[in-house]
């Protein structure tokens, strides 16, 4: 299937031609059919020669109906230009041209109606030449009459060729299917229609709503009338949902794939005009700062501060899913007149703070204008230093730069900054706390605003820095402990090498001018073990113990092992605590120990 979307001034035929194409009514409303004037969408769909199914999506023509056109036209990829020979080009005729060249629409085929009433010949001439200048042209045409049909077959061929030459969708790609309408059918619930540009949608599995981020369920499916449990774009489809009422879904919400999206209120932008050139709207004194940006079927009041020569920062009153490389265009509805096309830029723009910010971001988005989608990641990547593959595809950017670990990618540049910055802070936080082995992995991640504690090890991993104990440490060095510790930590090895288990007590440690900092440090260089707390022996002091207790028999006391260590109640208790834990030795239940590779 393919959508087409009419266009053109009211009242030149765009629902006559539909409802002779379709042989169904377009005109949803009673006041519709009565005036003859198109006031909202309409939806009709037929066959053409080949087998090729068509449907179309009909818009207003009347200038106070333009919101309505953008939304049926948004995400239509082709659209059928209606211009009647009697009347010629028109001024709504400008504006949906207008339209169609900021929204880049470039699949068009003219039809020149009432060719019964008139010379189509001039009009046609005219409207091709409109066109042309617009950027949209050459385009195929075709003369029609709604009232006689003739010309009916050659518009049916030229639809063909136009349908033919648009370029297939994706129907693997992420579902944002932008609601145009929205109802309630009595034992149905929920239903909402709309064109599905890209994916593909099937039943009871689970979307997401754009405007609140809610669950929702797709109950059935239906595509041209008929019942179906896949539709795959491009199509017009009707879902019927669960988990949400009517009135909390309507035009200008979406249906999501779930995670697949980031919402946004804040984008920067490439403004263009609908000849797709570069716009300035920065040197128009009339142009308001709130304007209305329109996309997909959502017309969103937005704030808009021009950057730099072509482009700008838009605030939207409300968050709308948005990836780079979306079109868009803002409209100013006080002066029924379109302002610029959009191709948004960054879905995650910085913020501006310093003086001169704006016009140095805007030389970065010209950088980016027109770039290839992997520049645009690359960019981006560069000025987050971080992010997930899949925060980058919900952005509408391929997969850039290098793994890092916990999922998440790195431009290289910046991870070579990191490499050095790396070696210069261990470097300093030896100088800063001499009596520490290196760095704390917490630490390097704050200073180095680093995302995670992987990111933070893999980090000293690549700049050969080793971590030890959850700290990291200079290569191939211990802890260099100032001169008054390492004299105190002689005197206090030398007592313990002539009696191995009778360590200091708290006035023993502080005579020696060990402290909690000293004998910490002490601890991570290697130097000393930690038996308890105040009670510290040589590294070797457990293999030790348990060398000197293997030669009682078994099971032994706490007091028989107090004894054949020479050691005091203070210490033995911890120490024989530490070898349970260690597995050395076994607590019996009589309070008695053994050594476990003693036989039972």
């Amino acid at each position: 299937m393919q959508v087409i979307a009419t266009a053109g001034h009211v009242d030149h035929g765009k629902s006559t031609l539909v409802r002779l194409l379709t042989g169904m009514e377009p005109d949803r409303w009673e006041q519709e059919r009565r005036r003859g004037l198109t006031i909202d969408l309409g939806f009709a769909w037929t066959t053409l020669p080949g087998g090729l199914e068509v449907a179309f999506v009909d818009v207003p023509g009347h200038e106070r109906f333009v919101p309505n056109m953008l939304a049926g036209v948004g995400p239509v990829p082709a659209v059928l230009f209606v211009v009647a020979a009697d009347e010629g080009w028109m001024p709504q005729s400008t504006e949906h041209l207008q339209a169609l060249g900021a929204l880049g629409v470039r699949h068009v085929l003219l039809a020149v109606t009432r060719c019964d009433l008139a010379d189509p010949e001039p009009a046609r001439q005219q409207a091709l030449a409109r066109i042309e200048a617009a950027g949209l042209g050459p385009v195929d045409s075709v003369t029609v009459s709604g009232r006689t049909g003739e010309g009916l077959d050659r518009l049916r061929a030229g639809l063909l060729r136009l349908v033919g030459a648009l370029p297939p969708a994706d129907p693997d790609a992420d579902v944002r299917l932008w609601v145009d309408r929205s109802f309630s059918i009595v034992g149905a619930g929920t239903v909402v229609t709309g064109t599905l540009a890209a994916g593909t949608l099937r039943a009871e599995t689970e979307l997401q709503l754009a405007s609140t981020g809610a669950a929702v369920r797709v109950r059935r499916l239906q595509t041209l009338g008929r019942d179906t449990p896949e539709v795959r774009a491009v199509a017009r489809v009707a879902v019927n949902l669960r988990g949400v009422e009517q009135h909390a879904i309507g035009r200008g919400d979406a249906l999501l794939t779930p995670g697949g999206w980031l919402t946004t209120a804040e984008v920067d932008v490439a403004l263009r005009g609908d000849d797709g050139a570069t716009a300035d709207i920065g040197e128009r004194p009339d142009l308001p700062r709130e304007l209305v940006l329109h996309v997909g079927s959502a017309s969103v009041a937005t704030r808009i501060r021009p950057l730099g020569v072509g482009s700008a920062r838009l605030r939207l009153a409300r968050p709308l899913p948005l990836r780079v490389g979306d079109r868009a265009l803002l409209r100013d509805p006080g002066r029924h007149r379109i302002v610029a096309g959009v191709d948004v830029l960054d879905v995650t723009p910085p913020e501006l703070r310093r003086r001169g910010a704006a016009r140095s971001r805007a030389a970065e988005l010209a950088a980016l204008t027109d770039a290839p989608a992997q520049a645009v990641a690359e960019a981006v990547l560069l000025r987050r230093r971080f992010a997930t593959t899949g925060e980058l595809h919900s952005m509408g950017l391929p997969e850039a730069g290098e793994p890092v670990g916990d999922g998440l990618r790195v431009h290289p540049s910046v991870w070579r900054e990191l490499l050095d910055s790396v070696r210069v802070v261990v470097d300093q936080w030896r100088e800063d706390h001499p009596l520490e082995s290196g760095v704390p992995v917490e630490a390097v991640r704050r200073r180095l605003r680093l995302p995670t504690i992987d990111v933070a090890v893999r980090l000293a991993g690549a700049a050969s820095l080793p971590v030890l104990d959850g700290r990291v440490c200079a290569p191939g060095r211990r802890a260099a402990l100032p001169a008054p510790v390492e004299a105190a930590l002689a005197a206090l090895t030398a007592a313990l090498r002539d009696a191995p288990f009778a360590a200091p007590d708290a006035a023993g440690l502080a005579e020696l001018r060990l402290g909690a900092r000293e004998l910490a440090a002490a601890v991570r260089a290697g130097r000393l073990l930690k038996v308890a707390d105040g009670v510290f022996l040589l590294p070797d002091g457990a293999a030790r113990a348990g060398e000197v207790l293997a030669e009682l028999p078994q099971p032994f006391t706490l007091s028989q092992a107090r004894q054949a260590l020479r050691t005091t109640r203070r210490v033995a208790v911890p120490l024989l605590e530490l070898l349970d834990r260690r597995g050395v030795t076994e607590r019996l239940p009589d309070d008695t120990r053994r050594m476990r590779t003693a036989s039972t």
